[in-house]
C-alpha cells in the first residue's frame, strides 16, 4: 500500500498539461488493455467463446468462488469441497479439469506451474475487480502459460475506470456465510491518473462439517495514461485459511450423514481443530502500453508472484522410520511410533514478462506476442509437535526439496479480410519448457530433468454477412505432464499430451434474438489418465493412453420475448471415449495388480449432456426476477464406465430477486435475495473411486463431495 501512495505522489509531481490530454480520451479504443486483446478471441476468430461483462459478473457475484460465477456458461461443470461454493472449488470445461484449462490474469499466466491447476481460493473475490472475462472452449487462441486442452479463462482487471465511484457490497447467507467488499475508483485525476482499490473479507462455515473458510484479499491498481501511453501497476494479494474437506464422504456414510468430514478424525475424541490449509499469494504486475500510431500498438508487462503456505495434519501412530528418524529409547522401552502434528509446506516464486505487438488495418490484423517466466518452488515437511516429543529434533524437516521450471513462448496471429464476407485466421505458437525436479516426498532421490519444445498451430476461416457468421478451424496443442506424473520413476516417465481440435460454428444475431451452434472433434494422443496403476514408490499415477477423443455439439440462444421478459439457454451434448483402456486393480491376496481391458469406454467426469437455462423477468421498473437452471447428466468416477462407480445426473434450480433504488444520496442501491437449489436436490458433482481384491472378493469404494440442499444468500450493494 505504501508503494502505491508513493507512486501516486510521483505521478502527481511529474504531471504536466499538454494539448493531447485535453481530448479527455474521447477515443476510448486505446483504453482497451493490450495485454488482454492480444490473447482474446474476436468476432473474426473461428472458435467458440463466451464473454462476460462487468455487469454479468456483478450479478452472479454473491461471494462464491469464481467457477460458480461461470457455471451458466456452455459445457461447464463446477464443484465445491465445502458444498456451498466457498473455499476450494473446481471447474471442468468439456470434461477437462482445471489442469487442462489455461487461465490468465490480465494476460499473465495463473495456472500453478507444477500441478497446472488453478486455485481461485488463493485470490478471494477477484471477480469484484474483474472488468470482463472470456471463456474459450477447445484449443482456443495462443495464450501465455500452460497449454489449453479443454478451454481457457481470461480474466481482465485492467480496464480503465474513468468515473469516480465508491461501492460497498455486503452479503449474508446459509452456513454463517458472509462477504464484505469495499471498492473505490478515483476516476480520471489530473487528466492522467486513475487509482482503483478493493478490500474483501469472506467467511463461511461450509455445508460440510467443519469445512470453514476464512478469506481476505486486497486489490490495488495505479495507472498513468495519455493519448498514446499507459503505465499501470497492479498489486493484489489473497490469504486463505480453510478447514480441509478434500477427502469426501464414503458411499455408506453418504446415506446417513451427507455432511460428514473425516479430516481431523485421526485424533481420539473430537476431531483435530486445526486440520487446515493456509496459503498467502501476492501478485505484482507492471504494464506499459504504447500506441505508435493508429495502426501499431505494443504492450509489455513484468510480473512477480509470491506464494507461501502449508496444510496442517494430525497423524496417528506414525512410524519414526517413515520420517527418517530412529526409534526412540526412553530408558525402558523402544518406541517406534508416535502421534504427531505435521505441516506440508509450499514456498514458491514465479516471475517473468509478457509482450505483444499489434498491427491493425481495416482488412489486416497481426499480433506478435509471447513471454517467459521462471518458477522456483520449495517443498518441505515439518513435524511441529509429537506425543513423543523427545524423539523429534526441534524444527525437524523430514523432506526438503526444490523444483525449477522455465517457460518460453512466442506466437503470431494473423487475421486477414479476404473479401466482403470471408476472412482467414492463422495462429502459431512455439513454446519451450525446461522443468527440473529434485526429488519427491515419497521418492526424494529421484531427479528428473525435462526439456520440451512444442509447436502449436491453428488455422481457420470465417464467413460473415449481416448478423450471420460461419466458421471452421483446426488447432493443435501439446502439453507437458504435471509434477505428480513424473514421480512414476525413471522407467515409467510420462510423455507429453497432444490434442488435435476441429471446430465448426454457425451463429445469428438479431435485435430480438440470437443463436449459435458449435460442433467439435477433439482427438487426443497420449492423454494422461488414472488407470489404477501404481508407480515405483507404490503411489497411483496417471498413465498415457494412446488414443481418446471428445466429440460434441454446443447450442446457445437468447430471446427478448417482451420488454420485460427475456430468456437464454445453452446445451452441450458430447461423446467422450477412450479407444482401449486397461484398468489396474490391487490384489492384496497375491501382492500384485490384476488388469482388465475395456474398449470404447467413457472418459471419467465427462457427462454426455450439460445444459443451463435462465429466465429474466422485470415485473416492475427496477425489479428483476431470475430463474437459473442447471442440468448435468451421469458422470463416471473412473474410466471403466460402470454405473456402480458414477455420479448420478442432477438438475438444480436457483431463483434470485433484486431491486435497484436510486436516490439523491446514492447513485445506486441494490438489494437481492437468492435461493440456491430451491427443490433441495441431493447431488454430488465430484468424487473418486478405487477398487481392490481382498479375500478373493473385488471391493470398490466410492467417495463423494455432496452439495448443499436449499440454501440462501441476501445482499445489499451501495454505490456512491
Amino acid at each position: 500500500m505504501k508503494n502505491i501512495i508513493v507512486a501516486t505522489l510521483l505521478c502527481l509531481i511529474a504531471y504536466q498539461t499538454d494539448a493531447q490530454t485535453e481530448k479527455k480520451f474521447n477515443d476510448t479504443s486505446f483504453l482497451q488493455p493490450v495485454e488482454v486483446t492480444a490473447i482474446r478471441a474476436t468476432a473474426k476468430t473461428p472458435l467458440a467463446a463466451t464473454n462476460l461483462t462487468k455487469k454479468d459478473i456483478a450479478e452472479k457475484n454473491t461471494g462464491q468462488d469464481l467457477p460458480f460465477i461461470l457455471n451458466g456458461t456452455p459445457a461447464v461443470v463446477v464443484n465445491s469441497d465445502a458444498g456451498n461454493g466457498i473455499g476450494y472449488t473446481g471447474i471442468r470445461i468439456r470434461g477437462s479439469d482445471a489442469s487442462r484449462i489455461n487461465v490468465t490474469l490480465n494476460g499473465i499466466p495463473y495456472n500453478d506451474p507444477e500441478s497446472q491447476g488453478t486455485f481461485f481460493v488463493d485470490l478471494p473475490d477477484i471477480a469484484s475487480s474483474a472488468g470482463s472475462i472470456q471463456i474459450q472452449r477447445g484449443v482456443g487462441t495462443s495464450s501465455n502459460g500452460a497449454g489449453s486442452f479443454g478451454g481457457s479463462i481470461n480474466i481482465s482487471t485492467t480496464e480503465m475506470n474513468l468515473k469516480q465511484s465508491l461501492e460497498l457490497d455486503n452479503t449474508a447467507g446459509s452456513y454463517h456465510s458472509f462477504k464484505n467488499s469495499l471498492r473505490y475508483s478515483s476516476g480520471l485525476l489530473a487528466k492522467h491518473i486513475t487509482l482503483d482499490g478493493r478490500v474483501s473479507n469472506i467467511r463461511s462455515d461450509g455445508y460440510v462439517e467443519r469445512a470453514s473458510s476464512r478469506l481476505q484479499s486486497f486489490y490495488g491498481s495505479l495507472a498513468w495514461l495519455d493519448s498514446n501511453n499507459s503505465i499501470r501497476l497492479n498489486v493484489f494479494t489473497g490469504q486463505e485459511k480453510t478447514y480441509q474437506a478434500w477427502y469426501g464422504v464414503d458411499e455408506a456414510t453418504l446415506v446417513t450423514n451427507r455432511r460428514y468430514n473425516s479430516a481431523g478424525t485421526e485424533q481420539a475424541g473430537p476431531p483435530y481443530g486445526n486440520e487446515t490449509d493456509n496459503y498467502n499469494q501476492t501478485h505484482y504486475q507492471l504494464f506499459f502500453n504504447h500506441a505508435f500510431n493508429s495502426h501499431w500498438k505494443a504492450g509489455l508487462a513484468a510480473f512477480f508472484v509470491r506464494g507461501k503456505g502449508y496444510y496442517e495434519q494430525y497423524k496417528a501412530n506414525q512410524k519414526f522410520s517413515s520420517y527418517g528418524l530412529p526409534n526412540y529409547n526412553n530408558g525402558s522401552n523402544i518406541i517406534k511410533t508416535s502421534n504427531l502434528i505435521r505441516r506440508l509446506w509450499l514456498d514458491n516464486n514465479l516471475y517473468g514478462n509478457i509482450f505483444s505487438l499489434q498491427y491493425q488495418q481495416p482488412r489486416t490484423n497481426i499480433t506478435i506476442g509471447g513471454g517467459w517466466n521462471k518458477y522456483d518452488g520449495k517443498h518441505y515437511g515439518e513435524i511441529t509437535r509429537a506425543e513423543v516429543q523427545a524423539a523429534v529434533p526441534t524444527n525437524f524437516r523430514w523432506y526438503d526439496l526444490t523444483a525449477t521450471k522455465k517457460d518460453y513462448s512466442l506466437y503470431t496471429k494473423w487475421t486477414q479480410q479476404l473479401n466482403a464476407h470471408w476472412s482467414s485466421f492463422a495462429d502459431v505458437q512455439v513454446r519451450k519448457v525446461v522443468y527440473d525436479l529434485h526429488g519427491f516426498r515419497h521418492n526424494p532421490t529421484l531427479i528428473v530433468n525435462n526439456n520440451y519444445v512444442f509447436v502449436n498451430p491453428k488455422v481457420g476461416l470465417v464467413y460473415t454477412q449481416g448478423g450471420n457468421k460461419f466458421y471452421a478451424s483446426y488447432g493443435r496443442a501439446e502439453k507437458e505432464p504435471n509434477r505428480d506424473d513424473f514421480e512414476a520413476g525413471l522407467t515409467q516417465q510420462p510423455k507429453p499430451e497432444v490434442l488435435k481440435d476441429v471446430e465448426f460454428g454457425l451463429s445469428t444475431i438479431r435485435t430480438m434474438y440470437s443463436w449459435g451452434v458449435n460442433v467439435y472433434f477433439m482427438d487426443y494422443k497420449n492423454q494422461l489418465v488414472l488407470t489404477g496403476k501404481i508407480n515405483d514408490v507404490g503411489a497411483y499415477t496417471r498413465t498415457n493412453i494412446p488414443k481418446s477423443y471428445r466429440a460434441g455439439i454446443e447450442l446457445e440462444g437468447d430471446v427478448q420475448i417482451t420488454k420485460w421478459l427475456n430468456t437464454n439457454a445453452n446445451l452441450a451434448i458430447s461423446k467422450n471415449r477412450i479407444t482401449n483402456f486397461t484398468e489396474y486393480i490391487d490384489d492384496y491376496d497375491n501382492g500384485n495388480q490384476q488388469t482388465k481391458d475395456y474398449r470404447n469406454t467413457t472418459i471419467a467426469f465427462s457427462p454426455d449432456v450439460v445444459a443451463a437455462f435462465a429466465i429474466n423477468i422485470e415485473p416492475i421498473e427496477n425489479a428483476q426476477l431470475t430463474l437459473n437452471s442447471k442440468f448435468v447428466s451421469r458422470q463416471y468416477l473412473d474410466n471403466t464406465a460402470q454405473a456402480s462407480r458414477s455420479l448420478a445426473g442432477y438438475y438444480v434450480q436457483d431463483a434470485r430477486i433484486s431491486y435497484n433504488i436510486r436516490s439523491t444520496k446514492a447513485e445506486e442501491l441494490k438489494i437481492f435475495l437468492q435461493a440456491n437449489n430451491i427443490f433441495g436436490k441431493k447431488y454430488e458433482p465430484n468424487g473418486y473411486s478405487f477398487s481392490y481384491i481382498y479375500g478373493g472378493n473385488l471391493t470398490t469404494e466410492n467417495y463423494y463431495f455432496p452439495m448443499a440442499p436449499l440454501n440462501w444468500v441476501m445482499g445489499i450493494s451501495i454505490r456512491l
